[in-house]
């Protein structure tokens, strides 16, 4: 099983966004009994709580199922997975900060940089949280043009994992 977890700052917006996401396209692509994918935050404030109405209210205007409980990412966690993916640069230098060992921090990836049309200087999901359902519309259209190239490199270490 190959394992990746979307990590943002609450685990209630972006990073839950991202599961969905993801989830649907390994599906879609054949992958769901080869990939599990979860979302976690970097902090703990809204641990327990269900995803931010305007993130359900988009996923399911897409067509994404849904089912969500935040939760706080923690340094154990490393040694189980196989990627993390930070949607932006601040989660990116925490999970590395975090990271026990050298092998753990290069696990942590910034989700747009799997987007080939994502400009190299800003590879930011912005934080949709205190602004309107525009940036959850936005967040999605760019967590989604990340997933191909995610699901590339996926495939890539599935296919070097197996014997």
């Amino acid at each position: 099983m190959y394992r990746v977890c979307f990590v943002c700052t609450g685990n209630i917006c972006r990073s839950p966004m991202a599961e969905s996401v993801f989830r649907a396209q390994v599906a879609e692509a054949g992958l769901g009994d080869l990939v599990e994918v979860d979302s976690a935050g970097t902090g703990g404030w809204h641990e327990g709580d269900g995803a931010d109405p305007r993130t359900v209210s988009v996923l399911a205007a897409a067509g994404y199922g849904y089912g969500h409980r935040a939760r706080q990412f923690r340094a154990s966690w490393f040694g189980r997975l196989d990627l993390v993916i930070a949607l932006d640069t601040g989660h990116l230098r925490d999970l590395r900060r975090m990271a026990p060992t050298r092998e753990d921090a290069a696990k942590v990836r910034l989700l747009r940089s799997y987007d080939p049309a994502a400009d190299g200087l800003d590879l930011d999901v912005p934080d949709p949280y205190y602004g309107s359902l525009d940036g959850f519309e936005a967040c999605l259209e760019l967590v989604e043009a990340a997933g191909p190239g995610l699901l590339a490199a996926v495939r890539t270490a599935l296919k070097e994992h197996t014997p």
